[in-house]
């Protein structure tokens, strides 16, 4: 048999699949859970979970950031939002969202403002007003609440209708309109309709072909039926917007569902204002995306571009400044996003990363040399498999650590440092499953359920435990061993040795590392150094890793390398 010293400075590439496990140039780990590697490449246990809040059910959360020092979180649970600052709960106010409708919340700011959109609904707005919050329906009207300044459309099954416009029964603003043709349903009240330079708004269903309306003004009866009409593109029947940025000084809108495809920016500043006007530069702009495939957008994200992801691939307006004369859309990668939750794209140095529409892989839009087209890199080409359908995603960039909440209750983490080849995914597991993250300043806020009851929680550096009561399982595994290419048939494992830094336990192979007492004091750090267990020529099986870390007490470890001493045969 032949001896060998095998040694592994850096776990840069976290747990990898295993038909990576004999590439020579990755430096991955078969398993790697509840454990971080460092920006030098070695490996520590993750920060504990420390209970902020009891919450009534299963909850989504979202930050709302007033400035640098001021940060709030948002609890959405069913129909109510509770507002948190430092931990503390400062009001809870109703809203129109029940649990089933949370997955799909999409929300972006402006001042002291957060704007949320959600398919089935109306989009609301979100404020601190001196030390009171507030949360009230988005007003597309003017100042005096008469004038409805929606975008308007034209939809397919309108062609070919006429209305007949006669006087109403409820005053000289209202009027009845006789469709030529069934068109008319229930969810049609409250949709507003352009014609005749007027605005009306439905305000009773009748019949398929009769609805009430009323007008802004006084009208004239039409001498003869109207050929040319318009809905809004906002209302219970035809959907509301599925995603939402601000861009160049304009909201801007994307997808409904009877428009998927569809984009609307507001006017220049004026944010309430989507009325497309005589097509000023500062008016407002509405597209709609072409293509052989159905576009639905799914997220729409302000960087040097306005970038759109759709559930058919990235497209990007490029135009500075964006006009309703000047819109060049180009579609440049085709990997698509989600459509069934909304799954928030997250800026990283500049970057947009992203979850594909196949739910494994993670990609990162990113301009190439010329900064004229975009590429989708894959984050995830050795890791395929720590993603399980993931249902929420957030970026901590003090830690440089992107979280995705899998559908199974674990966490899929990338810890990434581009700069030092850091790109390593671990798996974060706990007593109860995760359900929704977010970063709050520098702090990762997590909603934990177990056995039906959910809590409001946050990572701390200083906690070794979860909830303060539940030990942290840990473990790093090493790869199976090749040799010049080959897979040993034997092997004798004699020795494994450890360069730690401030450890105070592990276990090596399921035996207790023996660590001098001194360091198990309060006053002390833990242990520093390299120390060694022999395996006095254990034989190994060559398919699995030869070596394992693990624990679960409450103690601080830092992995910096892992040499194993011992003989093989091919």
């Amino acid at each position: 048999m032949t001896e060998f010293i095998h040694t592994q400075n850096s776990f840069a590439h976290g747990e990898i699949a295993p038909e990576f496990y004999l590439n020579k140039d990755i430096y991955g780990l078969s398993r790697l859970e509840n454990m971080d590697v460092l920006s030098g490449g070695g490996l520590t246990r993750r920060a504990g979970l420390v209970d902020v809040a009891i919450l009534p059910g299963f909850s989504r959360i979202f930050s709302y950031d007033i400035s640098n020092t001021e940060h709030y979180i948002l609890v959405f649970s069913n129909n109510t939002v509770s507002v948190y600052s430092n931990d503390t709960l400062l009001k809870i106010i109703s809203s129109p969202w029940p649990e089933s409708a949370l997955t799909h919340l999409q929300c972006a700011g402006f001042s002291d403002s957060l704007v949320f959109v959600q398919p089935d609904y109306c989009p609301y707005v979100f404020k601190k007003s001196g030390n009171d919050f507030t949360l009230d329906k988005f007003n597309f009207y003017d100042t005096t609440g008469v004038y409805p300044r929606m975008p308007f459309m034209k939809y397919d099954d309108m062609y070919g209708i006429n209305i007949s416009v006669t006087a109403g029964i409820h005053g000289v603003q209202s009027a009845i309109l006789t469709a030529s043709k069934n068109y008319w349903t229930p969810d049609n009240i409250g949709t507003i309709l352009r014609f005749n330079n007027q605005n009306w708004q439905i305000t009773e269903y009748i019949s398929p072909t009769v609805v009430y309306a009323t007008s802004t003004i006084e009208y004239s009866l039409p001498a003869a039926p109207v050929t040319d009409w318009l809905e809004s593109a906002f209302d219970d029947k035809h959907g509301w917007p599925i995603a939402i940025t601000f861009h160049q000084d304009r909201l801007v809108f994307g997808g409904t569902r009877a428009t998927p495809g569809g984009i609307w920016m507001s006017h220049v500043g004026d944010y309430h204002n989507f009325d497309a006007g005589s097509g000023l530069d500062d008016e407002a702009i509405s597209t709609t995306l072409l293509s052989k495939e159905r576009q639905q957008v799914c997220s729409l994200i302000s960087s040097d571009k306005l970038q759109v992801l759709t559930s058919a691939g990235e497209w990007a307006i490029a135009n500075q400044p964006v006009t309703p004369s000047s819109m060049n859309i180009v579609q440049h990668t085709t990997v698509g996003s989600p459509t069934i939750c909304n799954l928030p794209p997250q800026k990283i140095e500049g970057d947009t990363v992203f979850v594909s529409s196949t739910l494994r892989d993670i990609r990162k839009l990113s301009l190439d040399t010329l900064g004229e087209r975009y590429n989708a890199d894959d984050l995830c080409l050795f890791s395929k498999h720590m993603l399980n359908s993931p249902v929420d995603i957030t970026y901590n960039k003090e830690l440089k650590q992107l979280y995705l909440v899998n559908a199974d209750g674990t966490m899929a983490v990338l810890n990434q440092n581009v700069g030092l080849g850091i790109s390593a995914w671990s798996r974060y597991s706990s007593y109860a499953k995760f359900k929704s993250v977010v970063v709050i300043g520098n702090t990762t806020y997590v909603v934990l359920e177990n056995t039906g009851t959910y809590k409001l929680a946050k990572f701390s550096g200083t906690a070794l435990t979860d909830s303060g009561t539940h030990d942290i399982e840990f473990c790093a595994s090493g790869l199976p061993l090749s040799f010049s290419g080959h897979r040993p048939k034997h092997l004798r494992l004699r020795k494994v040795n450890l360069r730690l830094v401030e450890t105070k336990g592990a276990f090596i192979n399921n035996m207790r590392l023996e660590l001098p007492n001194e360091i198990y004091d309060a006053s002390s750090s833990g242990f520093s150094g390299d120390i060694s267990m022999n395996f006095l020529g254990s034989q190994i099986d060559v398919s699995i890793s030869p070596w394992q870390i693990s624990g679960n007490e409450p103690e601080p470890i830092t992995v910096l390398s892992v040499t194993i001493y011992g003989q093989y045969e091919i």
